[in-house]
């Protein structure tokens, strides 16, 4: 289909402040419309999709054991037998190597979990499991606190300890106290 040149605009005189402002909303709207459909494209990763990739970083002091904690406090997947939504607190503690794992892509596989259906050891085991394979850590232990499911609270602690590490006997566990109807 042949385009046609458009008319040439002319301005348009306005007796008065009353009929030209009539004039500017549909200009802003006509505006607003154009502004939305040429969007800037999306990213081919973006920000805020989850991921079941784990990014890491050097470790800024590999010379010395120290604990990195995360608390997610938000965390979601489904009960793969009803399809109802689990809910749990995980705190992952660990003792890195070599390697440290990114913030924002642990946020995003930590998400990526939310439309499957995963047992509550399972997904616990599992998420120690690819913490472990991406930064091979001297220590790692998840605690994950599922939330109330048929007036059961369960908690699941997994731990990894890397062959010959020499660190404490014990580390202690994080306090974890009486569940009252989170």
């Amino acid at each position: 289909m042949a385009r046609t040149p458009a008319a040439p605009k002319t301005p348009v005189k306005t007796p008065s402040k009353t009929t030209s402002k009539p004039a500017a909303k549909p200009a802003r709207a006509a505006k607003a419309a154009a502004a939305a459909t040429t969007e800037r494209p999306m990213p081919v990763n973006p920000p805020s999709a989850p991921s079941k990739e784990l990014h890491v970083f050097p470790n800024p002091a590999p010379e010395r054991d120290y604990v990195i904690q995360f608390q997610i406090p938000e965390f979601t997947c489904h009960c793969p037998l009803t399809g109802q939504p689990d809910f749990a607190h995980f705190v992952i503690d660990m003792v890195a190597d070599k390697l440290c794992v990114e913030l924002k892509s642990l946020k995003m596989y930590m998400w990526s979990f939310r439309n499957e259906g995963a047992f509550h050891e399972k997904v616990t085991n599992d998420i120690l499991s690819k913490i472990v394979a991406t930064t091979n850590p001297r220590y790692a232990r998840i605690t994950a606190r599922w939330y109330v499911r048929g007036g059961i609270y369960t908690n699941v602690i997994a731990e990894h300890r890397k062959r010959g590490w020499k660190g404490d006997a014990v580390v202690p566990a994080p306090h974890l106290p009486h569940a009252t109807g989170l």
